[in-house]
């Protein structure tokens, strides 16, 4: 792969509710890109190819649906599929059409969820886009209002679906759980200092909590304990560097906090199921551009 990232300037207009675009075809020609839209992608008929959602790289399957965040690295690529006819959907729109008063109502709950999690992107089981692959494939039908209608509820829907977010947390420097004071001043100071030499006795003092209860108390908001959560927060700024630098790799493992090299390739394997340097190869060429 030989390609630069590049921003998208999509056609959404500030009259537009959304914008759709309904194609087949047999390849995909688009390079690695983001742009300020949120995105909801269907893909049908495309085993084999290859999806990167920010520092997340797989092989897809016939079914494939796909929620990504804003400015969230994201593409498709041929790779290994041999279909003569990919179907895809394209729903695009920007964050103003369910803003921040409408998602904080209570009914709007698990829409916000959503939204909070597609800054990592968001893969979908194939029973939920068995189950509502229809109506995407027929938004495209809707006229006026209803369209509107038809396009919450398919977000509804999702809404209420299990998935699986695809980014690590550094990546995009999220903070999980936001809702919480602590854990975000938690996340915001690894966030902030993840090259330096943190420890759980720092950040306890911090937000005033004792080691052991600050320990139980992130493993009980993430599922994962501090020093998972900080190795998250540090190989996404690492995937990061690799895509968008040539530094050596050592290099970049320093940098980002990893003083021992073993340690670093260890997490690093564990995290991505690659090493470092396959995981460059599979970004080779790449660079952003603005």
């Amino acid at each position: 792969m030989n390609q630069k990232i590049v921003r998208e300037i999509t056609p959404l207009t500030d009259s537009d509710f959304f914008t759709l675009f309904s194609r087949k075809k047999k390849e995909f020609d688009f390079p690695l890109h983001f742009h300020e839209e949120y995105e909801l992608n269907l893909i049908l008929n495309a085993k084999g190819a290859r999806r990167i959602i920010g520092d997340h790289v797989e092989t897809i399957d016939d079914l494939e649906l796909v929620f990504v965040g804003t400015n969230l690295y994201h593409g498709w690529f041929t790779h290994e599929c041999k279909s003569e006819m990919i179907q895809e959907v394209t729903i695009q729109f920007n964050n103003e059409i369910l803003n921040a008063q409408f998602l904080n109502k209570n009914q709007s709950s698990y829409l916000k969820k959503l939204f909070e999690d597609s800054k990592k992107g968001i893969l979908f089981p194939a029973e939920t886009i068995s189950a509502i692959k229809d109506r995407i494939l027929i938004l495209k039908d809707s006229q006026g209002f209803n369209s509107v209608l038809n396009f919450m509820q398919i977000f509804h829907q999702l809404s209420l679906s299990p998935y699986k977010t695809l980014c690590n947390e550094g990546f995009q420097e999220t903070s999980p759980n936001a809702n919480s004071r602590r854990i975000k001043q938690v996340f915001d100071y690894m966030n902030q200092n993840f090259r330096n030499d943190i420890n759980l006795n720092d950040v306890s003092k911090l937000v005033n909590m004792h080691e052991v209860s600050l320990s139980r108390f992130i493993k009980k908001r993430t599922g994962k304990n501090f020093i998972d959560c900080l190795n998250e927060i540090r190989i996404g700024q690492v995937c990061r560097l690799i895509i968008d630098t040539t530094q050596s790799i050592s290099e970049i493992a320093y940098t980002c906090g990893f003083n021992n090299i073993s340690y670093f390739n260890r997490v690093f394997k564990k995290k991505k199921g690659c090493t470092p340097k396959e995981f460059r190869e599979n970004f080779s060429g790449i660079r952003l551009y603005v």
